[in-house]
């Protein structure tokens, strides 16, 4: 596992999980949404978003935290491990409105509000995105370790497993 994208809805917890595996393995993190939000609000341009996610495609190891849907076939075909949080949509809602007030590594600012244009996109993510989704998982998937996690216990037993190897082999 050297080059790993982490997808899923939003408020599914990716960032928490690819921050562990980041701390794990040892592996550089990389947010899209830092890359594609300034701390403004604003966001970069379509091109220079594909430029610096094309400068980090080319790197030997990183871990990927995000959709950006337009971008995904270019991720599943650079990467050798991909994790999908596939939670369900009362997980996803409580763990976007857990973090609203807090300060994150993952976002250039502090979210004071659950935005409700950002609500409907996550009640929308499992008929509107999570089929595209899958279907670019399975076109671009082979070769690849693909790991569908259900629930954050499904994901914890993963990492805590791993780390148990990891220990047995130092």
């Amino acid at each position: 596992m050297k080059k790993v994208i982490v997808i899923g809805c939003p408020g599914a917890g990716k960032s928490t999980f690819s921050r562990k595996l980041r701390d794990m393995t040892g592996l550089p993190l990389y947010y899209l949404d830092m890359i594609w939000h300034r701390p403004d609000r604003t966001q970069v341009s379509r091109e220079e978003f594909d430029k610096r996610l094309g400068e980090i495609l080319k790197e030997d190891r990183w871990i990927i935290d995000g959709n950006y849907l337009r971008t995904l076939k270019m991720r599943l075909t650079a990467c050798d491990t991909v994790f999908l949080l596939d939670f369900p949509l009362e997980v996803c809602l409580e763990g976007a409105a857990s973090r609203i007030g807090r300060q994150r590594e993952d976002l250039p600012w502090v979210e004071t509000e659950f935005d409700p244009e950002f609500y409907q996109w996550i009640v929308d993510f499992q008929k509107d995105q999570l089929p595209e989704i899958r279907r670019l998982l399975e076109k671009y998937g082979g070769g690849r370790e693909v790991k569908v996690f259900r629930s954050r216990e499904e994901g914890e037993r993963y990492l805590r497993e791993r780390k148990n190897e990891e220990d047995k082999n130092i």
